[in-house]
């Protein structure tokens, strides 16, 4: 069986050419193409949307969505925004490459291609993680290895599904960043961790702000045994993993530091290096 792995490019598990694993690339009626119960992305970006209209109305949809036979038809299994913007413009028809996969694996394909196309929220990203476990009995390790992350990255994740409703829907909304979220996860009680988050917000407090907060009441020999990573770091750490989708890690000593960027191929390589070209 083929290893998956994020950090090897989407490419990896959507090939080019229709005699790699099985797959074909052929045109398809945007009518025989259904939606799929594990997209992972519950809201789209309305400006990034226009913006994904806007070039395929220009240039056309040059990378082809990704279905699997279905029900004598096909399900989508990667691409949700294409095929949304391909039937805004009226188009009947679209490129697409098929897929023959179970139901873990397209759930396994959706997940890296929202992670690497576009960010996912961060719930949305947990919950897709919950699925992997509760449906297809995936440990977080191997969730890990399938995304590219790293198992406490994983945990961290879901741990967000533990927090009050209102929280999550602020973090869903963008009203608290994920390193928020996870410092408020360190204070133990629903409501007061609710009278915390009030608090973030109404006087719009930084992690740092918060993390402080916590540690005077936590005390800080017991905060400080509770998170051994400093949460403001970690959330940067996996913003960049959410940008360049491979592993990365942010290693800190006083006042220096470096981050370490994780490839599995020299195509893998070439994608990192166009990201990061394309964000100057």
């Amino acid at each position: 069986m083929q290893k998956k792995v994020l950090g090897r490019g989407l490419s990896a598990l959507m090939p080019e050419k229709s005699t790699e694993s099985g797959a074909k690339l052929v045109t398809l009626k945007i009518s025989e193409i259904s939606a799929s119960r594990f997209q992972p992305r519950k809201k789209t970006n309305p400006e990034k949307m226009e913006e994904l209209i806007a070039s395929i109305k220009e240039k056309g949809v040059i990378q082809p969505v990704l279905v699997r036979p279905k029900d004598g038809g096909y399900e989508l299994i990667a691409g949700e925004r294409r095929l949304s913007a391909a039937k805004k413009l009226g188009f009947r028809q679209l490129p697409v490459i098929i897929k023959d996969v179970e139901d873990a694996e397209a759930l396994q394909l959706a997940l890296i291609e929202n992670i690497q196309r576009e960010e996912l929220n961060p719930l949305e990203e947990a919950q897709a993680y919950q699925q992997l476990i509760s449906e297809f009995g995936y440990s977080q390790e191997k969730i890990a290895r399938v995304v590219g992350k790293n198992a406490s990255s994983v945990s961290n994740t879901l741990r967000l599904l533990k927090l009050p409703v209102t929280i999550q829907d602020a973090l869903r909304q963008g009203l608290i960043s994920m390193g928020h979220a996870r410092t408020i996860l360190a204070i133990k009680g629903l409501v007061e961790q609710e009278r915390i988050f009030k608090r973030t917000v109404a006087k719009r407090l930084s992690v740092r702000e918060l993390e402080n907060i916590i540690t005077r009441r936590l005390g800080g020999f017991k905060r400080k045994k509770a998170v051994s990573r400093d949460p403001h770091l970690v959330a940067l750490e996996e913003q960049i993993q959410r940008i360049l989708g491979t592993k990365v890690r942010i290693i800190t000593r006083r006042k220096r530091g470096k981050i370490v960027i994780e490839y599995y191929s020299n195509s893998d390589l070439e994608r990192i290096l166009k990201l990061l070209k394309s964000t100057k």
